[in-house]
């Protein structure tokens, strides 16, 4: 039975210990329990709070100061100003902090450094948290999350990934983000690692951020970012562990990671619903390892710390009772005169045709009751769109082929490398816009 009250921090973690590497320089457990305590102080008195902290360790004091307070972390999927706007509407008693105002009100703070600061308990039952689902698949959709049900994630991470006071991580995802939240937030909290305050972006950013954390280096990404990085042939400091997640990483990618950073990449398997839940080594195979205490039948995910049952969105395969494989997302199925397919069979085919960068598939808004065609982006320097159909002709049947296929700079990627659907189509009626204008 879990407690009524857990901490906030790892009682094993010692107070002097580094939590997090700012600027080049640690900052102890001790020295962020106080500027919590400061933090709480100046808190608006709401509900909820918008935690928009880009930067890693104001947010983390943050959302621990929230916790403090009894108050509750909305962190948004989108920084979009039409998403915050929905938002706030939905949680009227709420308001927004960012990092300047974090700065401001730390400079006001003073602390005793002699006195040792308590840690704090927070009940496990306290809504500390409601993330939103990213939209890849549709709207986005809130999911409350308990103290004690975060600290038992981070406890079955570390149970996974051995994580220990040492060890550093760099993580290029976003805090707000489940992924991110629960691999650079709840991990230092929980289990004594320590995390680089950053989110670096391009792979040069990536290199600096891991020079200026100590050995014992994780770095914590996406297929996207890590594609990057191997492809810009950086030579990288040592790295102990390379963890992905996001969107499943192709084998060749993931044997390219492993040799340009000289480091075994695993790779997280989780929902905004439930967390993560299961791991793998990418090249391994393509069986997923529940974590300790998760049971997998018919498509429904319990027990752990889960309060009620959840229905997955993936489709999987249950091969054990420990491991699944994934056979796509219950949403990808597309069914166009009684032909059946799925979007990432179809994403895979359109990525898999030389010249092509990435590209995309997707459902169009107004295919009413039965689809009927499908649109795609694609990017392709180097390829025309009379090209790029003229491969699918030998890949596709005919009435999966894309109208229009539209070749474009960019796709719509949010912070964690994922497309919101709904990002997807406005790109698609921009760039019909701008066609019919002409």
């Amino acid at each position: 039975m879990m407690s009524a009250n857990l901490p906030l921090l790892s009682t094993a973690t010692a107070l002097d210990s580094p939590l997090v590497w700012h600027n080049r320089a640690p900052i102890s457990c001790a020295a962020f329990l106080r500027q919590v305590a400061g933090i709480a102080r100046h808190l608006p008195n709401t509900r909820f709070i918008f935690n928009l902290c880009e930067d890693r360790y104001r947010f983390m004091a943050v959302f621990a100061a929230v916790g403090v307070n009894g108050q509750t972390n909305l962190l948004p999927s989108s920084r979009a100003d039409r998403h915050l706007q929905q938002l706030a509407t939905a949680y009227p008693d709420s308001a927004a902090v960012v990092d300047a105002q974090v700065a401001a009100w730390l400079a006001l703070e003073t602390a005793d450094d002699d006195l040792p600061p308590a840690i704090p308990e927070l009940p496990a039952a306290q809504i500390t948290a409601i993330a939103f689902t990213s939209g890849s698949t549709g709207q986005s959709r809130p999911h409350p999350k308990t103290w004690g049900e975060l600290v038992n994630g981070a406890q079955q991470a570390r149970q996974r990934f051995g994580f220990a006071t040492g060890m550093n991580i760099v993580a290029t995802v976003p805090p707000q983000h489940m992924y991110g939240l629960e691999t650079s937030i709840m991990a230092p909290l929980a289990s004594g690692i320590s995390v680089h305050a950053g989110r670096p972006f391009f792979p040069e950013d990536v290199r600096t951020a891991l020079l200026e954390t100590p050995d014992r280096r994780i770095l914590v990404t996406t297929p996207v970012h890590l594609r990057a990085c191997v492809n810009a042939g950086l030579r990288w400091p040592d790295v102990t562990l390379l963890i992905s997640a996001t969107a499943p990483l192709a084998p060749e990618l993931a044997a390219q990671a492993e040799a340009a950073f000289n480091a075994l990449v695993l790779e997280i398997y989780g929902c905004t619903e439930a967390g993560s839940i299961a791991s793998r080594r990418t090249l391994d195979g393509d069986h997923w390892r529940l974590y300790d205490g998760f049971h997998l039948h018919d498509g429904q995910l319990s027990g752990a710390h889960l309060p009620e049952p959840i229905t997955l969105s993936d489709r999987v395969e249950e091969c054990s009772e420990s491991e699944f494989r994934l056979i796509g997302r219950s949403e990808d199925l597309v069914n166009i005169a009684g032909k059946r397919s799925s979007l990432a069979y179809l994403n895979h085919q359109i990525n898999a045709i030389a010249g092509v960068t990435e590209g995309v598939f997707a459902i169009p808004d107004d295919a009413g009751t039965g689809v009927e065609r499908l649109i795609a982006l694609v990017v392709a320097p180097d390829l025309s769109e009379r090209q790029i159909l003229a491969a699918l002709v030998e890949r596709l049947d005919p009435v999966f082929l894309p109208r229009p296929l539209l070749k474009v700079a960019a796709l719509p990627r949010n912070e964690t490398g994922k497309i919101a659907r709904e990002n997807l189509l406005a790109l698609v009626a921009e760039r019909r816009s701008a066609t019919d204008a002409v």
